[in-house]
């Protein structure tokens, strides 16, 4: 594990401890300082669940060094597991028939796993569209095979959402350990997203682009021609492609470059900024949405989400997100900063969501596993709904492109 991912998961690892301090003098100073006993009860189980988070995380990132001949098997696993159990606490507080049973075995025991096992193949193509194009059409075709018609849009409706939440969404979180991200150096690096680029710019206008163009014709021409003639039998379009392909090496090339073999440590680093963004994004606006000045963002929803915790937990988190930009692949702290923007708004639109499911359904939390703070889906409603758009948009500001190629 590289310097800076160690560092990253030491700075963590630093604002445990120092939070885990702050939670015990509170506890024995509350009488003193007239501290409300339930704000410091609800910090110290969101402290708990902060650090059976990360020492997870961590845990797992060591293991796949470990064991690396498995690429990221253990932390893909790790989220795999937290997948079936958040789809196990959904699909609980959603009424099923019998009729429905089949179709969430193969949810279960076929689907969710085959997701994950295509994001460890690294085949984004397929794990795209396992689930909201193949899985969502097996899934009421399966229950309709049941003969059971009653209810059976709300019914399937319910199965699907919660595929798409706790497993699809989800997923995208760990596949951020599969993208080739581009090397970086302090001489492609400048002051703007566009520096790396001026190099060649200059040199097309100076008319230096047209002479390498023209050696670079001339270069193919001689070696089809040296082609046609070897005795080897070699493709003779291969042998000038091969020639071009070295001739263009030799310098730098023009456009997003992806990097082949796995980065050092880069897209580790990657996924830890993702998860230490949307818990900081969660606690900031949790602790800004305690002002006085109290103004609900969808009151029959929430009573917690408020118009002042957002402004002040995207804005926080937004300078966070740019002051760790050194510990992350992004080469420009205006990108981690964007990066930190989208996750603290997706974060509370999972929050939001999950919230109106749960006053649907009547409960407060949608398990106990986690001691004082509900379930699993609880802990991690924002990061199910940040993954996938994280994942995309990290992809974009550092290739440049939309979406990747298959493994």
């Amino acid at each position: 594990m590289d310097t800076l991912t160690l560092g990253l998961i030491g700075f963590v690892l630093l604002l445990l401890i120092a939070a885990t301090v702050v939670v015990w003098i509170l506890k024995r100073r509350a009488s003193e300082a007239r501290v409300d006993l339930a704000l410091v009860e609800m910090f110290r189980v969101r402290v708990r669940a902060w650090w059976i988070l990360f020492a997870g995380l961590a845990a797992a990132f060591l293991s796949d060094q470990y064991f690396d001949f498995a690429g990221h098997g253990v932390t893909i696993l790790l989220f795999g597991f937290i997948s079936f159990w958040a789809l196990r606490e959904f699909i609980t507080l959603t009424p099923t028939r019998p009729g429905d049973h089949r179709a969430l075995f193969w949810v279960f025991f076929l689907l969710t796993p085959a997701q994950f096992v295509l994001v460890w193949l690294q085949r984004y193509d397929l794990y795209s569209t396992l689930i909201p194009v193949y899985a969502f059409l097996l899934i009421p075709a399966r229950i309709a095979l049941s003969g059971d018609a009653k209810r059976f849009l709300e019914r399937t409706a319910k199965i699907q959402s919660g595929l798409l939440i706790c497993v699809y969404c989800l997923s995208f979180a760990p596949a951020l350990l599969t993208l080739e991200i581009p090397p970086y150096s302090p001489a492609t690096v400048g002051n703007s997203p566009g520096a790396s680029q001026q190099p060649y710019e200059k040199a097309i206008e100076s008319g230096a682009g047209e002479a390498m163009a023209t050696g670079l014709g001339e270069t193919l021409a001689a070696n089809t021609a040296q082609g046609a003639q070897d005795p080897s039998g070699g493709d003779p379009s291969e042998m000038g492609r091969e020639t071009a392909d070295d001739e263009l090496g030799s310098g730098p090339a023009i456009g997003p470059r992806v990097a082949t073999g796995k980065p050092a440590g880069g897209t580790a680093r990657l996924l830890f900024f993702f998860v230490l963004m949307t818990q900081l994004s969660d606690a900031l606006q949790f602790a800004w949405s305690k002002l006085p000045s109290r103004h609900l963002i969808v009151p029959t929803i929430s009573q917690t989400r408020t118009w002042e915790g957002l402004l002040g937990g995207v804005a926080s988190v937004t300078l966070l997100g740019a002051a760790l930009r050194f510990a992350t692949p992004f080469p420009y702290w205006c990108q981690a900063a964007c990066a930190s923007v989208v996750i603290a708004l997706m974060g509370l639109a999972g929050g939001l969501t999950m919230s109106a499911i749960k006053r649907d359904r009547g409960v407060k939390d949608f398990g106990t596993l986690v001691e004082g703070h509900g379930g699993v889906l609880d802990r991690i409603d924002s990061i199910c709904f940040a993954a996938p758009i994280f994942f995309h948009l990290a992809y974009f500001l550092l290739t440049g492109h939309v979406a990747p190629t298959s493994g």
